[in-house]
Parts: C-alpha cells; sequence; structure tokens
C-alpha cells in the first residue's frame, strides 16, 4: 500500500515545498452549514451570534470560515456594530449609487429589484474570516451582516464552511 504525502507549505516559493511521509500534526476538519434569514425589507441584519454559535457548536478552534449567500439582491459584509447611524448612512450611500428611480430596462419585479441587483454587485456576496480559538477574528466593532436591497421582506439563505482544526482533535 503506497503512504499517503501531506504537503507543508512555507512562504518560500513553490520549489521550497517540502513533502511529509507522516501526517501533520493537527488534522483538518470541514463542516457546512445553510442559515436561513429573515429580512424585514432593506437594511442590515446582524448574523454575528449565528455564526459564532455555530462556530462553537463545531467546537472549532483555528481556521478559516467562508460565508456566501445565494441570491442576487441581498449581500454580506462586515460592518460596524456601535453605531446604528453607520448602516443608515451605508444605506443612503448605496441608494445614490443605484436609485429607484434609474432609466432601467429591467423593471419586472418591481422598481427596487434592478437597484437591487446593482447594490449586490457593489458590495459581496461572500466572505472569508479567520477563525482564531474558535471565535471569528473580527474587530472590536465589527459584526457580519447580510444586507437586504429589496424594500419588501424575504427569507435569505447563507452557506456556512468552516475549514480548520477542533478542541478536542
Amino acid at each position: 500500500m503506497r503512504q499517503p504525502v501531506w504537503l507543508l507549505y512555507t512562504r518560500s516559493p513553490m520549489k521550497d515545498i517540502q513533502p511529509f511521509t507522516e501526517k501533520p500534526p493537527e488534522p483538518f476538519f470541514q463542516a457546512a452549514k445553510s442559515v436561513s434569514v429573515a429580512t424585514s425589507g432593506a437594511g442590515f441584519m446582524d448574523i454575528t451570534a449565528e455564526v459564532t454559535g455555530w462556530l462553537r457548536d463545531l467546537q472549532a478552534r483555528d481556521g478559516l470560515m467562508t460565508l456566501f449567500i445565494g441570491h442576487t439582491s441581498a449581500s454580506l459584509t462586515i460592518q460596524e456594530n456601535a453605531d446604528p447611524s453607520v448602516q443608515a448612512d451605508l444605506l443612503h450611500a448605496l441608494a445614490r449609487f443605484a436609485p429607484e428611480n434609474g432609466d432601467y430596462s429591467h423593471r419586472s419585479e418591481g422598481p427596487d429589484d434592478m437597484p437591487a441587483h446593482i447594490k449586490s454587485m457593489l458590495t459581496s456576496v461572500s466572505l472569508s474570516i479567520p477563525v482564531v480559538a474558535g471565535r471569528p477574528a473580527l474587530g472590536l466593532w465589527q459584526a457580519v451582516y447580510v444586507i437586504e436591497h429589496r424594500a419588501r421582506p424575504h427569507r435569505r439563505r447563507v452557506s456556512l464552511h468552516y475549514i480548520g482544526s477542533r478542541t478536542g482533535s
């Protein structure tokens, strides 16, 4: 039976990749989950507690978490969580970039739909967040948000993925 080969990647150029003959000391674990987020119309929905709780339940230790929102009229962001006027100002700025009364061809889903697509394109549909000691490595005033760009409430699906080590592994 052939021995598996693991590679140790260093910051050096690719020629310096060193093969292991033994398995690396900390095995990597992966997990995925889809969460449903109910929005109440245009605005920011803080999902930090749900994401942090999921990592805690996984017994995540150190790794990388990715989030992806499977919609074209909503997005994800990491933003200020202390002063709600920041979110109001951001929504106002996005409305200036993509106003509802713009000269759009696509209007079949209502006057807020095409501006929502533009706002989603200007923001992000995915995030990568380092996980350190079981918690997202967010700054002191940062939170993870779903941004609803449509005027009426929707149910949005966010896919979470973690790869890294676990406590007890």
